[in-house]
């Protein structure tokens, strides 16, 4: 995942065509709207997986044709119902279509593949960021949504189950229902699960998305998704020697320094700005050659469909007056530890010549640092929350539905 542009379909493609070189039967698969993937590969894709070259598969999802399939038919007859108990039509239409419905059937589409082992590997091309973190914090979203639609009480819930079963005797609306809720809550456990899934953030080394890819990265930590590596895309080669670029190589120069005090210990491949432009299947493969090495190996560093980093490497718990913000202790000197607060939200750590800035979330950012302790092999950070302090869960965690909540709510 990562900003916009930065590369993320080039990266998912080359690291898929590397998989299937390797033997996996290997899925690459769009959930982005603007799906570009196809251009990528250049080659035209369907709403089904179709192979392109041995073991190698690709998809772009159709969303609308996924969301009719799931729940359309139930959409009409559920606005209609919600209409007759009182709501006004722009309310009961927003009612019936569940928020994020968009997202679920993509990543439940995703999850069947897996689930009927028809191949070894599943490489998401993502979204941009911020559609990406709405994509992975929809399973939640969902299912405190049911929760209040169901919360609107027994009358409306049999009305609709009465409406249905006559003019639709073979549906289930509660059923259905229940199943979505059911696959929704496998799926939560299949993408926090560290062991089946990974995350990885494609990034350019540029201020501005460096900033972007460490909210990122922070909030895929607060959600308990496992990030093992970053890819910083289109870095000046080393050789680079036209007098044009040099404050461009001196400003990436910078910026790849910041990259590695913000991700530490998150392993970094760096991708090379080539020549042309990486589409078709010979560049994605010259790719795949120059970040993972022309020599590939199953469970290898070549390989990459391994797991390259394995633990936590940021999680934020509460501990009794405190929220605590741990992090990995770097292999330094245990020398006092200085904190520094920027004026970006941000949290500067520093311990002898190492630096890590780290993006804090808004129910961080607005707690002062009351202390820092070394517990193990992390550094742990206190925030003090005042005792008339009440933090809500959401205030960890990006804004998704406050609008929508509130019009629930009647106000």
């Amino acid at each position: 995942m990562g900003k916009g542009g930065v590369g993320k379909t080039t990266t998912a493609a080359a690291s898929a065509i590397r998989s299937a070189e390797l033997g996996y039967r290997t899925l690459v698969v769009s959930t982005d709207i603007a799906h570009s993937l196809a251009d990528s590969l250049d080659m035209p894709l369907t709403g089904q997986p179709q192979e392109l070259i041995p073991n190698l598969f690709a998809q772009e999802i159709n969303v609308l044709d996924e969301v009719r399939e799931h729940w359309g038919e139930m959409q009409g007859y559920l606005g209609s119902v919600l209409r007759k108990q009182g709501m006004s039509k722009a309310v009961a239409e927003e009612m019936a279509i569940i928020p994020g419905m968009e997202e679920v059937v993509s990543l439940l589409h995703i999850n069947k593949q897996a689930n009927e082992d028809n191949f070894d590997r599943v490489i998401i091309d993502a979204a941009p960021t911020g559609e990406t973190i709405r994509l992975l914090t929809v399973p939640e979203s969902f299912q405190w949504y049911v929760g209040r639609l169901r919360g609107w009480g027994d009358m409306p819930m049999r009305m609709a189950i009465n409406m249905v079963s006559r003019f639709m005797p073979d549906k289930d609306l509660m059923g259905s229902l229940d199943n979505l809720v059911a696959g929704v809550k496998e799926l939560q456990k299949v993408l926090t699960n560290p062991e089946i899934t990974s995350y990885r953030v494609v990034l350019n080394p540029e201020k501005m998305v460096i900033k972007e890819a460490q909210r990122a990265y922070t909030y895929l930590n607060l959600y308990g998704y496992s990030v093992d590596a970053v890819v910083c895309n289109r870095v000046f080669p080393r050789d680079l020697s036209d007098g044009y670029f040099d404050i461009w190589k001196s400003a990436q120069a910078a910026n790849l320094q910041l990259v590695n005090e913000c991700f530490h210990p998150l392993p970094i491949f760096e991708v090379p700005l080539f020549d042309q432009e990486v589409t078709g299947l010979a560049m994605l493969q010259r790719m795949a050659d120059t970040v993972f090495g022309p020599d590939p190996v199953r469970d290898g560093p070549g390989d990459p469909t391994r797991k390259f980093y394995v633990g936590k490497p940021q999680e934020i718990t509460r501990n009794n007056g405190y929220y605590v913000l741990s992090i990995p202790l770097p292999l330094a000197e245990r020398e006092d530890v200085n904190l520094h607060r920027s004026v970006y939200d941000e949290l500067i750590v520093r311990i002898g010549n190492w630096k890590r800035n780290v993006v804090l979330p808004t129910g961080l950012a607005k707690l002062d640092v009351s202390g820092a302790r070394y517990e193990g092999d992390r550094l742990n950070i206190l925030f003090e929350v005042p005792p008339a302090t009440v933090i809500a869960p959401e205030d960890l965690k990006p804004k998704r539905w406050d609008t929508l909540k509130a019009r629930l709510r009647g106000k």
